[in-house]
């Protein structure tokens, strides 16, 4: 029997496991450096709290802020004038251009003025006539004052010579009011224009006849620099507004009755002339509580047409050491209106503050903050409780933000520089 005894060889699958084996454990050991190496750039590198979060803020500063309200409005021209036919005749000639400016007195249509031309004639003639009764009367009376003085003429005649003197002026007076009737119903023949303004479409055309028991609409003059704008304001608000100006709490804007206007277009474009308040009505519509208010706004370049819809921004009053802040950084509910303020220590904490008017997406404040104090904008949803954030300057949005500094060209060289790790050191052993 032989001293020692042949083991039979590994199988295959018993010789794959211990070469699994064998693996995993070299790797462990490569990992596995000296205690007293820290990995370079690992996780646990810088040993302290994750930086404070960085939320955006802005820097609040006191002053007086136009109380700014909105209102819907139509366009209106400032004088409207209807061109009519004061002659009746036939319309001979259309002597303008529709939709173009026409001065006043300039002339517009041509009446047919042969029956006028000659009833003129006629009014002068009776003028003549009635001179020349005059002439004969005058002459008659001057003749018989010394026959009267004389005894030659009864008193009686004297009387009657100048009765007819005086009745023949009378006739002169009657005949020069008919002829000037005449002249003006001749001159009403050519139609001239009331106003200066822009002209419309002719009514009628060449060859109507016009002025017939009516006056007949001929054209329409429009003068549109400057233009009204007419809108309404609730009852209430007016009377809110009053009493704070009353009471002292707001302050006229320009220190006059007259309210600066704005008007934004149906694009929502600002127009770029301002204008003023004229009056507010003295009544209040019975249906739908509201004030009428009208406003008139300079349009040298005849961009605004009458009838056109717009909105009126109206600055009725100014508040006295107010704030604006953005929309978003107020929060607002049933318990009151509230802004997240960061402190000197970095720490955030809610503010209960007044909210006035709203304008161009900004709240009025008027009462809750502080000159120079940090108001939280964005970065809400940073907030882990108590802990400070980085208070940055807030860019609104549409805005180019300063190019921050870029961390890759910094973290390259750093890197080619990084001493190898141990596992690396292990594996090259």
């Amino acid at each position: 029997m032989p001293m020692f005894q042949t083991l039979p060889p590994f199988s295959a699958s018993r010789q794959a496991k211990f070469t699994l084996t064998t693996l995993a454990l070299a790797a462990l050991l490569a990992a596995c450096g000296p205690s007293g190496a820290p990995s370079a750039g690992g996780p646990g590198a810088g040993g302290g709290a994750p930086p404070p979060a960085e939320v955006g803020v802005v820097t609040v500063s006191t002053g007086d802020v136009g109380l700014i309200t909105e209102l819907p409005g139509r366009l209106e021209a400032s004088r409207v004038a209807q061109v009519r036919a004061r002659a009746a005749g036939i319309l001979q000639r259309r002597l303008f251009a529709e939709g173009s400016s026409v001065k006043a007195g300039q002339l517009l249509f041509e009446i047919d003025d042969a029956p006028y031309k000659a009833a003129l004639d006629s009014a002068l003639a009776n003028v003549a006539k009635a001179e020349a009764n005059l002439g004969q009367a005058s002459a008659l009376a001057k003749r018989y004052e010394p026959l009267a003085a004389a005894k030659a003429v009864s008193q009686q005649e004297l009387v009657a010579a100048q009765a007819a003197q005086k009745q023949a002026e009378a006739d002169v007076a009657v005949a020069k009011a008919a002829a000037q009737t005449a002249r003006i119903n001749l001159n009403y023949a050519a139609v001239t224009a009331p106003i200066a303004g822009s002209i419309g479409r002719a009514l009628v055309t060449e060859g109507a006849l016009v002025g017939q028991g009516e006056a007949t609409p001929l054209a329409v003059v429009q003068q549109i620099n400057p233009m009204y704008i007419n809108f309404t304001q609730s009852a209430g608000d007016v009377m809110k507004l009053r009493q704070a100006l009353d009471a002292g709490k707001l302050k006229r804007a320009n220190g006059s009755q007259a309210a600066s206007v704005r008007l934004v277009m149906e694009d929502g474009s600002e127009f770029a002339h301002a204008g003023r308040l004229l009056f507010s009505d003295l009544t209040v519509d019975a249906t739908s509580g509201q004030i009428t208010l009208r406003a008139e706004v300079p349009n040298p370049e005849g961009t605004l047409l009458p009838g056109l819809y717009v909105r009126v921004r109206v600055e009725q009053a100014q508040a006295s050491n107010a704030i604006l802040l953005p929309q978003q950084a107020v929060t607002r509910s049933a318990q009151g209106d509230t802004v997240m303020v960061v402190g000197s220590d970095g720490k955030v904490k809610p503010r209960p503050v007044k909210v006035g008017a709203q304008q161009r997406n900004q709240w009025v404040i008027l009462e809750g903050l502080q000159s120079g104090e940090q108001v939280m904008v964005d970065g809400f949803q940073k907030l882990r409780g108590d802990a400070p954030v980085k208070a940055v300057p807030w860019v609104p949005p549409g805005s180019k933000p300063a190019a921050p500094a870029s961390a890759a060209s910094a973290a390259a060289p750093a890197a080619s520089a990084a001493p190898a790790t141990p596992a690396a050191s292990a594996a090259s052993r």
